[in-house]
Order: structure tokens, then sequence, then C-alpha cells
């Protein structure tokens, strides 16, 4: 089924890591073969929603500072398509959504995960912006315009974090969660199950610890994006849910 999804991305050191989190990116990819992707990224901002189209090999953008050399010699040769980018664009421009086409490589919000779930990097991607300052129902509004791309084998996944704050993160990956981060899962979880879009319209109002999880929205918002993609009338599902570091959640949905 390939049904929208959103996923955690992952640091960076899920390039090499070997854990439940990157065996469970695996097994996704065995189970959901798409033609092509279609990706928002948190790593991909930008004011005008942007299509980064292409139909050669991706370029890398290594959007992470201080790593060892390994990690700037990554390489996931995956092709572009754009066949898939024209049918985004004008999904967009008939839903009156402003967009534009600008090209754009492949960033960690992105690559890490495809290195797990497809390690062939034989599936087309087309990577699309987020705007982190567009309300939240401009936003689902944005997934709105895509549904149903299921239908011609097109996977339209957003990519981040529900809570994403670094002056939370616990050093140590195995620290106990907080019980606040546990909170906040819970409910982003239980309205996106039900898909209560009025309620994740207003999660800044209306989710306990909201600011404290979401200090900026741009992990936030591949969220709504792939949640208003989803089918209206389709069962959400739990696809993985810890809590590392303290606070950062793995928490993936389909739609």
């Amino acid at each position: 089924m390939l049904s929208p999804v959103f996923l955690a991305h992952g640091s960076p050191f899920t390039i090499f890591e070997q854990s439940e989190f990157t065996q469970f990116l695996r097994h996704f990819g065995q189970q959901h073969r798409p033609k092509a992707i279609v990706i928002f990224s948190a790593h991909f901002e930008n004011e005008i929603t942007t299509i980064a189209p292409t139909d050669g090999v991706h370029e890398m953008v290594y959007d992470y500072y201080g790593f060892p050399d390994s990690f700037y010699q990554v390489q996931y040769p995956a092709r572009g398509s754009m066949i898939v980018a024209s049918i985004i664009e004008e999904r967009l421009k008939k839903h009156r959504i402003p967009v534009q086409t600008h090209y754009r490589g492949l960033d960690h919000g992105v690559f890490p995960i495809m290195m797990h779930a497809y390690p062939e990097a034989d599936i087309p991607i087309v990577p699309v912006s987020v705007n982190p300052f567009l309300s939240a129902r401009q936003q689902i509004a944005i997934g709105e315009a895509l549904q149903g791309l299921e239908q011609e084998g097109i996977l339209v996944i957003g990519s981040g974090f529900i809570s994403h704050n670094f002056n939370e993160f616990d050093r140590n990956k195995d620290a106990p969660p907080r019980e606040w981060a546990i909170e906040f899962r819970d409910w982003i979880r239980e309205k996106a199950l039900a898909r209560d879009i009025e309620a994740l319209s207003q999660y800044a109002t209306l989710a306990p610890h909201a600011m404290r999880a979401v200090p900026r929205a741009e992990h936030f918002v591949p969220l709504l994006i792939a949640m208003g993609s989803g089918d209206p009338n389709g069962n959400p599902r739990i696809l993985f849910d810890t809590i590392e570091h303290g606070s950062g959640t793995t928490f993936s949905i389909q739609f």
C-alpha cells in the first residue's frame, strides 16, 4: 500500500547506524515499492513551495556540521523525475497554491532514510520544500492537493520530527523519555490516528507542551502535509514510535 507517510528522518548518524529504527526503514522499503517518491523534507525550506526537478542523478547536500569525513563522502545516486515534478506542479497550481521549480539535491532529511529503505537507489525522488511559517491549515492544504497520487504509483513522504528541540536533547540516546515529551507525543498520536484535522490545525495552542516540543515548525509541518495528502476516509496506522535522547521521537505514521 502506497498511502502517504510521515517518517522521522533520524540524525546524520542514521546513515551508518544499525538499530531498530533502521531495521524498520529496511522493512518499510521492502513492503512499499513505488514508481517514484515525492518527499517534503524539513531541511528544504523556501517561502514558496519549491519543486526540485531533474532527470539526472541527484546531488548530495551535506547540511550538517562537525561530523567525521566519512559523513561527507556518502553517495546516494538516486535520480529525479521531470515527469513526476510536472505532475506535482500541475496539482499545486490547480489548487491555487503558489509553486516554483528550482533544483536542489538530497539533504539529510532524505538520503539517510532512503539509504536504508531503498539501498539500491533505484526509485526516482522528487524533493519539495516546506515553509514553516505557513499556518497549519495551509500545510494541510498543500497535502490535499496531492491526494490520490498513490493511485499513480507515487509515494508522498513527509520527513521530519514531531518533537525537535536541540536544547532538550540528552546526549544519551537511551535516556529515559521526559514526561512532557510523552504527553506531547501521545496527544499528536491520538489526533493523527483520528485524522482530527481541526485539532491538529491548532496543535500550537491545544497540544500539551507544544512550544517546548516544536520551538520552530519546520520539522513538524511535514506531518501535516503527509496527513493532508492521505485518503480522508482512510485509517491511519502507526509504523514506528519510540522516544530517544529523552525527547526526540521516531514517531512515523501512514495515512
